[in-house]
């Protein structure tokens, strides 16, 4: 086994109970956040004095006191899984992009493995249209939020928060995730500045009045604003579905990882520590990744996966006969899945063969 246990922990460190590696970072970010604190740790010499101030940026949710016992067996095989969350909720500077009616959905949620050797990853994207048999689970007061079936899984953040959505991930899966990181509108299209755009190629147009977005067939530098548009397209890409802007969103997403790796930070301290200062802004990490030295942590052991060691794709997924504007689960094709990722093996290429697709690859690179 390699020197890092899947608590991210040189063996023998710590109190004496074997503990989870400590983690990071999209509707906007996953392995994203992660680039930017990789930096933080590559530059990191003689910065301790900002430690301070960039844990006073951080808010953490506490899913394992809401979970308890009833989760997944945690199989210490080097491997890593963490959920993230890109939350709708239109409450303080979201306001722009919407109005608040009283809950935040998930409008973005990844499921991201790391191998054994932390050098390459597989993402797995949860369309927030599929029907799922939504468990019962607590939420953030201790509340009791009953399960219901054929539940679209976004309502899972909705009626109980993060823990609910971890355990429906958890219960879809059989896989018990590590870590929870949520990435915020605002907080996003922040680092994206601070980061200094990132660049993209469209092959054909996207003009969408609702993410206010037009760009011609070309290459763009995309600001903040713009990066937020591109991954909340929907109707004027592909078949109009979530589908489609998932295609869009992974495309982005590993355009941002090849910005971050070009960035050059090692020789600007300012731009440094202005996209650590935006990246622990822009999430809400779980409560074992609640300082910059637990996320830098992490974000070393992740710091060796590239863009070309990530495999995305979409938990296959057919329209649902009853209701055209929802997704269900392949069985068999998702078991595969699953189970590929329990063993810590790649995902077949048969598992996503014949799935629904959203008709938008390639539109993004």
């Amino acid at each position: 086994m390699s020197e890092q246990n899947k608590s991210g922990r040189i063996p023998g460190a710590g109190n004496g109970r074997r503990r989870k590696e400590r983690a990071k970072r999209s509707r906007r970010a996953a392995v994203l956040v992660s680039g930017a604190l990789a930096v933080l740790v590559l530059g990191g010499t003689g910065l301790g004095y900002v430690y301070v101030k960039l844990d006073g940026n951080l808010e953490t949710v506490d899913i394992n006191a809401q979970l308890g016992t009833d989760r997944p067996d945690d199989v210490d095989n080097g491997s890593l899984d963490i959920l993230v969350l890109g939350s709708d909720s239109r409450s303080g500077d979201n306001g722009a992009y919407g109005k608040d009616e009283g809950g935040a959905r998930s409008d973005t949620a990844m499921v991201v493995h790391v191998y054994e050797g932390h050098k390459r990853a597989s993402v797995v994207s949860v369309p927030r249209d599929t029907l799922v048999d939504r468990p019962k689970c607590t939420d953030a007061q201790g509340a009791t939020v009953a399960g219901e079936r054929r539940a679209m899984f976004n309502t899972a953040y909705e009626v109980g928060g993060p823990a609910c959505a971890v355990k429906t991930v958890e219960s879809m899966s059989g896989i018990r995730m590590d870590h929870y990181i949520e990435v915020d509108f605002t907080g996003f299209k922040k680092l994206i500045d601070k980061l200094g755009g990132v660049e993209i190629t469209t092959t054909a147009p996207i003009r969408d009045g609702k993410s206010h977005l037009d760009l011609a067939p070309g290459t763009h530098t995309l600001d903040g604003e713009q990066s937020l548009g591109l991954v909340r397209t929907r109707k004027s890409v592909g078949d109009g579905s979530d589908l489609g802007r998932i295609q869009l969103q992974q495309a982005f997403m590993k355009a941002f990882m090849n910005q971050v790796k070009d960035v050059g930070v090692l020789s600007n301290p300012k731009k440094l520590l202005d996209l650590a200062d935006a990246a622990t802004k822009a999430i809400t990490p779980d409560s074992e990744l609640d300082s910059v030295q637990e996320l830098m942590g992490f974000a070393k052991g992740l710091s060796g996966i590239g863009a070309q060691n990530v495999h995305m794709v979409t938990l296959p997924v057919e329209y649902d006969p009853r209701d055209p504007n929802r997704v269900v689960p392949l069985e068999a094709q998702s078991r595969q899945v699953w189970t590929a990722l329990r063993k810590d093996l790649p995902i077949p290429a048969s598992a996503t063969k014949d799935a629904a697709t959203g008709q938008a690859d390639g539109i993004v690179k």
